[in-house]
């Protein structure tokens, strides 16, 4: 009964036999196309020209499609040159215009190359998936060349027909341009961002602005970006979080800028309380976009914003003993005529003893100024047109975990013991461990969000504070975050944030196996891995990304700049196709100015992590196992129709 039910509802799509017969025959044809190609990528931390020039290239794959088309029929600089206009099409094209002398036997050339370019990068898309990302204006004139015309006696008499046309109307630079985007938009069928587009670097609004524009982008949340997804919902310690991070990198760019936040009420406060403060403990790191206008009140601004800071915590940890964070409020823990601290029953010296807004009565109080400052904060942050945008596309693509084609994705670690067991972990009245750990926290952090305002809503909010830097977080996974201590103490020994014990785990066969399970892959395919970031890999001390025989991924190199210092490269990407798997790790970025120059590319190495015994086609995919599930369906339907169960529709006579 409920099948004939569901057939019926089915038989509303595919109205007659003829249409489930048609759909049956298309789907069955996908199934034997390559596997479409998927992009990993990690902790980009707001470094847009990095991660924008590896969108371009597809981490290398549009540069492997040119070696395998024009194998020794071009030279490496003429190789080097095409890879470069298609990743920067409009600023290359400046450059050629100004200096070739036979422009129209230029673009002549150059288009039968991104045609044939475009014609190899195709060939595992449907002809469908092809057109929907043709441009408008030129769709036709591009589906005719890109197409195979047997019905054309003289083919090249056809092409060269069409190209000379292009020429002679003038439409040349469009169609280059129409062609570049094209092939930038097929190299990569599937984009996969493990966390942390946020950060210290000054462009996470372009790269989501850019990543708006793909169909097939999948998030799974880093704890910088839910500490900004809290901040957009209206969580005071969030929004203080954010700012602090933006001061202490010098990166209000994205704040100002990129979202439309005012923070004058903030820098006015600064300078009025801090006036007479040099704030010498609280200098800016400075990002490589920071230009400071005055960094005595850069300064104040940051120092103004961690206070705030400071207080906002210690009253969301009061109001949540079952974080056990008590260790993290320690403003009530100075003693100002001694000017020491005390941190886990031992008092260290303050490097900084001014605190003209804390009372030490209650000094998690906000003041009434620091009130006024976070109540503007809050409505600019809430009411950020760009921003609410933003976030609300991170909830709608984004998540705690995804599992993927055999792959388990997420952002930092899985809680566990020291033995290796999953940790249980309190959250509200209740003790979650695991996959169920990862379900129930986003459930509240999309009630942190959606819900209205009251006590939902509210600890929802405090969720997602939580997700950002409590040690049971499976976004952050230490056991403290050591921010006061590294403004106001100066012994190093207390800055030290110990990893959860999943890091231990990393290359134990059976802890790792456990976790596939848990998560629903099979522990014994070899096509099973998990994948994820937040922890930089340190290749420059001799540290691997490939964990526990390639069955584990930790694919974060340090895209952001300060961590290449540590990393001794400037990042890693994965790259997922119908043969198998690659890691490819990169060179620092200089800009995108110096690779259009220089004709430069990034990657540096490029290592196989997995090779197929043959070509993986869509069939082997997820996607494929849907289609397999719906032929299967509309094979009963059209058996319905036949038997006369089920009566066609809309038929003609």
């Amino acid at each position: 009964m409920q099948e004939q039910k569901y057939l019926e509802r089915l038989s509303v799509q595919f109205p007659t036999a003829a249409e489930a017969a048609t759909e049956i025959i298309n789907l069955s044809s996908v199934l034997n196309l390559p596997k479409g190609t998927e992009h990993f990528i990690t902790d980009i931390h707001g470094e847009y020209e990095p991660f924008l020039h590896i969108l371009k290239n597809g981490s290398g794959s549009i540069r492997k499609k040119i070696e395998e088309e024009f194998k020794g029929s071009l030279s490496m600089k003429e190789k080097k040159s095409l890879a470069t206009l298609i990743y920067y099409p409009s600023e290359k094209l400046a450059q050629i215009e100004a200096t070739e002398e036979d422009l129209d036997d230029w673009y002549k050339t150059t288009i039968y190359r991104l045609v044939r370019v475009n014609r190899r990068i195709a060939s595992k898309y449907t002809s469908a998936r092809v057109r929907k990302e043709l441009p408008h204006d030129y769709a036709y004139v591009i589906e005719e060349l890109l197409g195979e015309k047997e019905e054309v006696e003289d083919k090249e008499a056809y092409y060269n027909g069409i190209i000379s046309a292009i020429i002679s109307t003038k439409r040349a630079r469009h169609f280059v341009i129409a062609f570049c985007n094209l092939i930038q938009r097929l190299a990569v069928d599937r984009i996969h961002i493990l966390g942390d587009l946020f950060d210290r670097g000054p462009g996470a609004h372009i790269i989501l602005d850019t990543l708006l524009g793909f169909d097939n982008v999948d998030f799974q949340w880093g704890n910088h970006d839910i500490c900004w997804m809290g901040a957009a919902s209206g969580s005071l310690a969030c929004i203080a979080s954010v700012v602090r991070i933006s001061a202490k990198y010098g990166n209000f760019s994205t704040i100002e800028n990129g979202y439309g936040i005012n923070l004058l009420p903030l820098a006015k406060f600064a300078l009025d309380t801090y006036a007479g403060d040099p704030c010498t403990c609280f200098a800016i790191n400075g990002s490589q976009s920071y230009e400071p206008y005055d960094p005595d009140m850069d300064r104040k601004i940051h120092k103004a914003i961690t206070i705030i800071l400071f207080k906002l915590e210690g009253q969301l940890i009061a109001r949540h003993p079952e974080y056990n964070m008590e260790g993290r409020r320690l403003l009530d823990k100075i003693d100002r005529e001694k000017g020491t601290v005390t941190i886990d029953g031992k008092a260290y010296p303050l490097e900084d003893t001014s605190f003209p807004t804390i009372d030490p009565k209650d000094p998690y109080a906000l003041s009434a100024g620091e009130k006024l400052v976070m109540e503007k904060l809050r409505y600019a942050f809430v009411n950020s047109e760009k921003l609410r945008r933003h976030v609300a596309y991170l909830f709608t693509r984004g998540s705690m975990y995804r599992v993927c084609n055999g792959n388990l994705l997420y952002h930092g670690c899985v809680p566990l013991e020291e033995d290796g067991s999953f940790k249980k972990v309190r959250v509200g009245d209740k003790y979650y461990s695991g996959r169920a750990l990862f379900e129930e926290l986003e459930s509240w952090a999309r009630k942190g969000y959606y819900l209205p305002d009251g006590e939902e809503k509210q600890f929802g909010q405090d969720t997602m504070w939580f997700l950002w830097a409590n040690e049971n977080s499976p976004l952050y996974g230490k056991e403290r975050m050591t921010t006061f201590e590294r403004y106001f103490v100066k012994d190093q020994s207390c800055y030290f944030e110990a990893k959860n014990s999943y890091y231990s785990y990393l290359n134990n066969d059976k802890v790792i196996s456990r976790i596939m399970a848990e998560f629903g892959l099979d522990p014994a395919s070899p096509a099973s891995h998990i994948i994820n970031g937040h922890m930089p890999v340190h290749l420059k001390s001799g540290e691997t990304p490939i964990k526990c025989g390639g069955r584990l991924l930790m694919i974060d190199g340090g895209m952001s700049r300060p961590y290449q210092r540590e990393t001794g490269i400037a990042g890693y990407t994965l790259i997922g196709n119908s043969y198998g798997m690659r890691l490819v790790a990169y060179e620092p970025f200089r800009s995108a100015e110096d690779a259009i120059r220089s004709e430069s590319d990034i990657h540096s190495v490029t290592e196989v992590v997995q090779k197929t015994n043959y070509r993986l086609s869509i069939r082997d995919t997820d996607e494929g196992k849907r289609m397999q599930e719906t032929i299967s369906e509309l094979t009963d339907l059209l058996e319905a129709y036949r038997l006369g169960t089920i009566r066609e529709k809309n038929m003609r006579l």
